[in-house]
Parts: structure tokens; sequence; C-alpha cells
């Protein structure tokens, strides 16, 4: 019961801490607010952080690692490669949509970081972009997708993502599932992947 409640104050805490700096900067905000915003004394957050910057780590580190977890559960189907591809793409842009304010920090606050914490950040940014990167080659190697350069047309899907984090509002003209379909469209359009538009259509 206690490791549960621990666990509870440590991601209050990091849930917090990453609208305090969405709201006003890393910069712009201290422990003792982040403490006082989830109710426990400036103290008790040593509990769970070594510092300020630990803290940012813990959010940044931890989105890219929700991230490629929620984008490896979802390539987890029946089909061929660009099945694949394409449910890691609706799990890539549905995460960016639902957690904008964390991904906006990731984005920020990279500058916030020493060099050691920004290169564990990096590294954590390269592997899930490696990741994205094969699924797009897999459909190349299957004769499924005309693949100019993996690399640039992963570049094309995380800029997608970036730009869906930077806009998207619940209750819009469009719902998000339709957003995702779009862009989705549009990804497997550019790879000149057979009926993708028929594909996407199918899966909703």
């Amino acid at each position: 019961m206690v490791a549960t409640a621990e666990r509870g104050t440590a991601q209050a805490i990091r849930d917090e801490a990453a609208k305090l700096f969405f709201e006003r900067g890393y910069d712009g905000t201290s422990l003792r607010q982040v403490a006082s915003a989830v109710g426990i004394m400036v103290g008790s957050l040593y509990n769970h952080i070594e510092s300020k910057e630990h803290l940012l780590l813990q959010i940044m580190g931890g989105i890219i690692d929700d991230l490629m977890d929620s984008a490896q559960k979802a390539t987890e189907v029946d089909g061929d490669a660009v099945d694949r591809l394409q449910a890691a793409l609706d799990a890539h842009l549905r995460f960016h949509a639902e957690r904008a304010q964390e991904v906006f920090i990731g984005n920020a606050e990279l500058r916030s970081l020493s060099e050691d914490a920004r290169k564990v950040v990096i590294g954590k940014r390269h592997e899930y972009e490696l990741f994205l990167q094969d699924l797009i080659e897999e459909t190349g190697r299957a004769g499924l997708a005309e693949v100019i350069d993996a690399r640039i047309h992963m570049y094309s899907l995380v800029a997608q993502a970036t730009h869906i984090a930077s806009w998207f509002k619940p209750g819009g003209r469009m719902s998000l599932d339709d957003i995702v379909a779009v862009y989705t469209k549009l990804a497997l359009r550019e790879l000149n992947v057979a009926d993708a538009d028929a594909r996407v259509d199918q899966r909703r």
C-alpha cells in the first residue's frame, strides 16, 4: 500500500510539473510551486526526484518511453507491412494529440537540460525514429510502397504528429478519428501505397 502511494505521489509530481512547465516554462517554474500544486512540502519532493532538472528529464524521457510503448504495441496486428506501419501511425498521431502539453515540453525544453541529460533524451528520440524508419523500410522491402528515402519519410511522419500537437483541440471541426485518418492517408499516399485511402477507411 505504501509503495502504491509512493508511485501515486511520484506520478502526481510529474503531472503537476508538466502542467507548470507548459504554462510558465521550465525556468519560470520553481520546485516550491510544484510542491504546492501537488499538496506536499518542498522537502518531500526529494523523496522522488534528485533535482529540478531530474524532474524535467523524468518528464521528457517518460513521454518518449510511453510513445514507444504505445507504437510498438500497436504494431502487434495481423496483416502486412503497411498494416503495421498504419497501426503505428495511428498510435503515433493520437499520442501527440492527446498528450500535447508533454510533447510541447519535450520539444521546447531540450535546451534546458545539461549535456548529459540532453544526450539521454536525444538517444531515446533516435531509438524511436529508427523504429519508425524500420517500419517504413519494411513496406519498401515487401514491395508495398515506394520508399524514396526512409529517413526523410520518417521525418515527415514525425513532423505531422508535432503539427497535430500544436493545434488540435477536442470539440473542433473534425474529430480526432477523422484527423488521424486524413494524416494517415497523406502518409500512405506519400509512400505511393496502393489503395491507401481504402486501407485507412477499412480500419476505421
